[in-house]
């Protein structure tokens, strides 16, 4: 960055530095790789729709061909490129709930592509309640998610679009019967329905760093900060507070995070924008005060 520039990040909030850098990365990749990502334009979309919510100024060119695509169900599994090698169920299930943010802010003002999407999630759902994905049990990453996440989402989407209630109880009953081991887990059920079990592990997990791990006693993650953030902002305020200054430290100067990846330490493009994106919501969903 330019000297100037430096200077405006340093007198930027924490949100604004996260909002500025996904403004620039969301709409690049499809421009550079003409199609859409689940990290730029799944996770990355849902946070710069949530950003319009609070009042953020989100520049129309960042999110326009992105609303586009997501108001468009049926053409969600035809991904060029490396798609092949990537979990359509688990994409379905990010583009939805970009998707519901997308309606949820204004930008889509037709409730039928929601109804779409959330139809198309039911026929995915496993009779248990869940949402099956190719990594099956393996903790879940940004990218990945894992069962349980994906399955609050999915639900998240269902209720959005007010419509299978008996697939939406279907995934309460899963999430409230689901044996707590990870961070992700314990958030994940916290994000769908009550219950108190899920919120004692999470409290009882957070490191003296105030963020989480995906472990208890497991060094803190951003992702696994910010979905816990996202479980607890309306349960326990001192936690979030000591969170929210956790995901400040660690945010980068131009206004990203350090990738959560499995295992530690590895370097993503991918996993460093769903990462951010987690990152930024949680800093948005802590907010003392909507910015004006």
């Amino acid at each position: 960055m330019t000297l100037p520039l430096l200077i405006l990040a340093a007198l930027a909030s924490p949100e604004q530095r996260a909002v500025a850098y996904l403004v620039q990365e969301v709409p690049a990749w499809p421009q550079q790789n003409h199609c859409f990502s689940c990290h730029n334009n799944g996770d990355g979309a849902r946070a710069l729709y949530q950003a319009h919510r609070r009042r953020f100024t989100i520049p129309l060119p960042a999110l326009t061909s992105t609303t586009e695509w997501l108001s468009h169900p049926d053409r969600w599994d035809s991904l060029p490129g490396d798609a092949v090698f990537s979990d359509k169920r688990l994409a379905r299930i990010q583009f939805a709930v970009a998707l519901t943010e997308a309606y949820e802010s204004g930008l889509l003002s037709d409730p039928q592509p929601l109804r779409d999407a959330a139809q198309s999630l039911v026929r995915l759902q496993h009779a248990d309640g869940y949402w099956p994905l190719d990594g099956g049990d393996s903790l879940g990453s940004p990218v990945t998610y894992g069962v349980p996440l994906a399955t609050a989402l999915a639900t998240r989407t269902l209720e959005a679009a007010a419509t299978s209630g008996d697939s939406v109880q279907r995934a309460k009953r899963w999430l409230r019967f689901l044996r707590l081991s990870t961070t992700l887990d314990a958030a994940a059920v916290l994000l769908t329905v009550e219950r108190p079990e899920a919120l004692q592990f999470l409290l009882q997990a957070q490191g003296t760093s105030g963020g989480w791990g995906p472990y208890p006693r497991s060094p803190a993650e951003p992702f696994d900060t910010a979905i816990a953030v996202l479980a607890l902002v309306s349960l326990d305020r001192p936690a979030l507070d000591r969170a929210r200054q956790y995901l400040i430290r660690t945010q980068r100067p131009d206004g990203s995070w350090p990738e959560t990846t499995r295992p530690s330490g590895a370097q993503s493009y991918a996993q460093r924008i769903s990462t951010s994106a987690w990152a930024t919501q949680a800093l948005l969903a802590t907010l003392p005060k909507t910015p004006r």
